[in-house]
């Protein structure tokens, strides 16, 4: 078995080496060098660049035409030498880039055509049929029935099975076929219906397709796994010609053909990005498919008689009637380190033009959430640098803090200030894009970027242009790769900005799936879909690591209508939310956080000593200054002491705004605090506010910055330190 193995191991070894001759690689690949080396400043240094050289012996019968692919390559690149000419958009080390991969898809559909010619020979047509005995021995040695088929045989006497070879079959090898088959159907009451078949595309060896399961030995299928072997290969700007014909012989030597098994089903329809199916009767809930045509897909939707998938890529190029096969795995996306820095889309793959993404590892976009004994309290601080939500709505690490507000009110400019304010911290941000606009994504990264954010920030991006499904998957890829850091022991910030886009995503979907709608047309489940997302994030105990995913969703509101049926929703499953105020942004209020409707259920226990004290009144304060301030609006006179609230809360509420990108540390948030609330700041008005606010900053951090640092690090506000604070502000009061 294992020397006919090494015969056909030897003859595809021998026509790689036919495909990378020198003389066929020059044809190949001159027109394209020369054009490049004349036009790319890097042409020097790839011409230094030494070239492996391989003469092997080829007869005239088999030297290819490769006019026709030369041609090609040469227009080619052209036309994007062309490009950079004209517009000056792209690197030269992306065009180079590009130009391997693209010359990889060229060599191997050239030595896709050469196994085909080569096979049409007489000599090599009848080593591989002589290997048709093993072949269908190692097949037989496989064989089972599925679930699947114990299922299709309580309705149906009979199971199919079809046997495909690329040449005419020996009788022995059909009746050998038949009698296997035949006693395995009986002995669990079932009957056989052989069919044999011819298809040439199989090139050589065979192929046994019993119900949906395939048990594929042909030289098609090997051919098929070495090209996406290949294709999951990094392209590296340093990469030749040379360089590529070497992996091509490596893996030639390596190569080590077997049975692969898969399952096959059937395209019935296909519309508006749904896909319906039949057969693969043992698929299961959210596993990947992939069509003829190379695109993916993934299981939505299981019925008795079909299979509802939504296509992740192009769906206009995929026919009815074509064949589906199963992958083999849950859908996934690649976890780790290397996604820091860089924008992904939602299945994982690069969309900034930094190149290849080195993720070793996989985790299932699907995952349970942590169970309750696997959780710890959430009692530590997450500071946003934000004053308005770390002393009125704190957030712990493990939280779940919803941010909601109409359109325009600063939702996402929350979210962005809580990331930069994580540097240095050792906070891992995960930002998911959902249905927002490119510009505003670009705009994200760059601010991000400035700011020495985007180190420690991985972007999952699927804008307003992307399909529906990846859409609806893309913050169940971006949880599975803060779980990978938290399961790590590393503590993680999420934003899902927004899962009102989110919801609107799975309704089209359902409702293209032919789900009954119900409250607002969405479906009954989206409470399950987001209930089961927001779960995940979690503080696991110090048994597991300690890591934690902190989760930020957004919600947009129509005219602040937070009794809407998303809204609700997910305020039901969040640990509180902070509500942003339209009519509280429009007269200024930056943020413009709603007082009276945020809250966070996790309250103090996410403060630390000093902020917690010094902000325990503050909600009464400014809800007290805004009732009054609506009250005053009627011009009636007013008492000293009514007076002098109203002055507090203004300075209050002027303290309390702050700029975009200009994070504060949380212990000089609490001395500003404490200064305006003990009325060190009520002989200024309100427009010193923001001189007052900096000077004091610079006082704490220049002058007294050991007494910065104690409050920093004290975990209650006690006599003493209070009373150091206390001369301190004096001083600072006096020179202000």
């Amino acid at each position: 078995m294992e020397f006919k193995y090494v015969i056909i191991n030897f003859i595809l070894l021998a026509l790689l080496l036919f495909l990378v001759g020198r003389k066929t690689v020059k044809r190949i690949f001159g027109a394209r060098y020369e054009r490049i080396n004349r036009e790319l400043d890097e042409a020097e240094e790839l011409e230094k660049l030494s070239m492996p050289v391989f003469e092997p012996y080829v007869p005239e019968a088999f030297e290819p035409d490769v006019t026709e692919e030369a041609m090609r390559a040469k227009n080619t690149v052209e036309e994007k030498i062309a490009q950079i000419k004209d517009y000056g958009i792209r690197e030269h080390s992306e065009i180079h880039r590009e130009m391997i991969e693209d010359a990889r898809k060229e060599l191997f559909s050239v030595m896709k055509e050469h196994v085909i010619n080569l096979f049409s020979y007489e000599k090599y047509k009848g080593e591989i049929k002589a290997l048709d005995g093993a072949v269908i021995d190692a097949i037989l040695e496989k064989i089972k029935l599925t679930p699947g088929d114990m299922a299709y045989l309580k309705y149906h006497d009979v199971l199919y099975v079809t046997l495909t070879s690329a040449f005419p079959l020996e009788k022995e090898i059909v009746d050998r076929v038949d009698a296997v088959t035949t006693k395995m159907l009986e002995e669990v009451g079932g009957k056989t219906s052989l069919w044999v078949l011819e298809d040439p595309s199989l090139i050589g060896g065979l192929r046994l397709r019993i119900g949906d399961t395939v048990y594929d030995g042909s030289v098609a299928e090997e051919l098929y796994h070495f090209e996406k072997n290949l294709n999951r290969e990094p392209i590296m700007e340093t990469d030749t010609e040379g360089q590529l014909i070497q992996e091509f012989s490596e893996r030639a030597e390596a190569f080590k053909p077997h049975i692969h098994i898969y399952q096959l089903g059937r395209v019935m329809s296909v519309s508006d990005g749904i896909c319906w199916m039949d057969g693969l009767a043992d698929i299961m809930y959210g596993e990947v498919v992939e069509f003829e045509c190379g695109e993916r897909g993934m299981v939505l939707d299981i019925q008795q008689n079909r299979i509802g998938c939504v296509i992740f890529g192009e769906y206009e190029h995929i026919e009815s009637g074509s064949k589906v096969r199963r992958v083999g795995r849950i859908a996934s996306v690649p976890v780790g380190e290397a996604l820091l820095g860089r924008v992904v889309d939602a299945l994982g793959e690069p969309i900034d033009a930094m190149g290849y993404l080195p993720a070793k590892e996989r985790r299932p976009i699907e995952y349970k959430a942590p169970a309750i004994l696997d959780r710890a309290p959430v009692n530590e601080p997450l500071h946003t640098g934000i004053k308005a939500i770390d002393a009125l709505v704190p957030i712990g690490k493990g939280q779940r803090e919803l941010i909601i507000g109409d359109r325009q009110t600063g939702k996402t400019a929350i979210a962005v200030d809580t990331i930069i304010n994580q540097k240095n911290k050792g906070t891992i941000c995960i930002y998911v894009a959902i249905g927002q606009k490119d510009t505003l994504i670009a705009e994200i990264k760059e601010k991000l970027k400035v700011h020495g954010a985007l180190d420690y920030t991985v972007i999952v991006a699927e804008p307003a242009s992307a399909s529906a499904a990846l859409q609806y998957i893309a913050p169940f890829c971006a949880t599975a790769m803060a779980e990978y850091f938290m399961y790590e022991g590393k503590d993680v910030l999420i934003v899902y900005d927004d899962l009102s886009k989110h919801a609107v995503a799975y309704r089209e979907l359902s409702l293209l799936l032919h789900r009954p709608s119900g409250r607002e047309a969405y479906p009954g489940d989206i409470f399950y879909l987001h209930s089961r997302l927001l779960e995940r994030a979690a503080h696991l105990s110090d048994e597991l690591g300690g890591g934690s995913i902190t989760a930020l969703p957004i919600i947009e509101t129509l005219a602040g209508d937070i009794s809407a049926y998303i809204p609700t929703n997910v305020i039901s499953i969040t640990d509180g939310q902070i509500f942003l105020d339209a009519e509280l942004f429009n007269e200024g209020q930056r943020p413009g956080i709603n007082v009276g409707l945020s809250v966070s259920r996790v309250g103090g226990a996410a403060q630390n000593g000093v902020m917690k004290k010094v902000s325990s009144s503050l909600r009464t304060r400014l809800a007290q200054y805004r009732e009054l301030a609506e009250f005053m609006q009627f011009g009636s006179d007013v008492d000293e002491q009514t007076r002098r609230t109203l002055n507090s809360g203004r300075l209050l509420n002027e303290a309390l705004k702050q700029g975009r990108y200009r994070p504060i540390d949380d212990y000089l948030q609490a001395l500003l605090i404490f200064a305006v609330s003990e009325g060190y700041a009520d002989g200024i008005s309100p427009d010193e506010m923001e001189r007052f606010e900096a000077e004091l900053y610079a006082y704490f951090t220049a002058e007294k910055a050991e007494l910065g640092q104690r409050v920093k690090n004290a975990r209650k506000l006690d006599d003493e330190l209070r009373g150091d604070i206390t001369l301190a502000l004096k001083e600072f009061a006096t020179r202000f």
